[in-house]
């Protein structure tokens, strides 16, 4: 029993140390994208404005995407498989909604803009909303490293007095496969490829929300 839980206790803990490290590299690539924007928007010469935002193009696609989808799939599967759920406290919950939305913001609005600003950088210097929004996210991100340590403010009301159980061993070691698995294959694509993250969570959500439920009990 005791090895058991020691072999459980070390699964868990090298996903959470997966979190940490991908979630430090996301906020050091957005930084690094402010950084490159910076000197592009503070840039009257054509060539720097199209070397620099080109560069932060690169970094975006080849390095923060990657990071970004491991540091919230590891963080997602640590809530889903741990006695801290998604809603049990109000700092995890805060935690995940920044998540989402730096997400969404990330795929579909920050990509979107630099990719255009990539194309214009020989006329015009990259918007200032693309450069407050990579500094936005590094600013998120180190937000909520503070939550994650301070652990602020008390249960939602949402909190059952029955914890969940922990996952097992196969799902965490799954945690730790499906981002090395993602980023060998974004390599071999030239682009983020989160499916086999995706894949593992609904699949883990979906499992863990029948064991959930509790099971009616037939009189005979």
């Amino acid at each position: 029993m005791v090895v058991a839980k020691s072999s459980s206790q070390r699964w868990r803990q090298t996903v959470v140390w997966l979190h940490v490290i991908t979630s430090v590299g996301w906020m050091a690539q957005a930084l690094v994208l402010f950084t490159l924007l910076a000197t592009g928007f503070a840039s009257d010469d054509p060539a720097v404005r199209v070397g620099a935002t080109s560069m932060a193009h690169v970094v975006d696609v080849r390095l923060l995407g990657p990071f970004a989808n491991a540091a919230a799939f590891t963080g997602f599967m640590l809530a889903a498989s741990t006695a801290w759920g998604f809603f049990r406290n109000w700092w995890v919950l805060v935690k995940f909604a920044i998540t989402v939305v730096q997400l969404y913001a990330g795929i579909f609005l920050l990509s979107g803009a630099l990719q255009d600003s990539v194309t214009s950088a020989s006329a015009t210097a990259p918007p200032l909303a693309l450069l407050l929004g990579t500094a936005l996210m590094a600013s998120a991100i180190a937000f909520q490293a503070w939550l994650s340590i301070a652990k602020p403010w008390p249960r939602t009301p949402w909190a059952k007095p029955q914890k969940p159980p922990t996952a097992s061993n196969r799902v965490f070691a799954a945690a730790i496969a499906a981002p090395l698995i993602d980023i060998a294959t974004g390599i071999v694509l030239g682009f983020p490829s989160p499916l086999c993250q995706l894949v593992v969570l609904t699949a883990h959500l979906i499992r863990r929300q029948r064991t959930l439920q509790p099971r009616a009990v037939v009189n005979t």
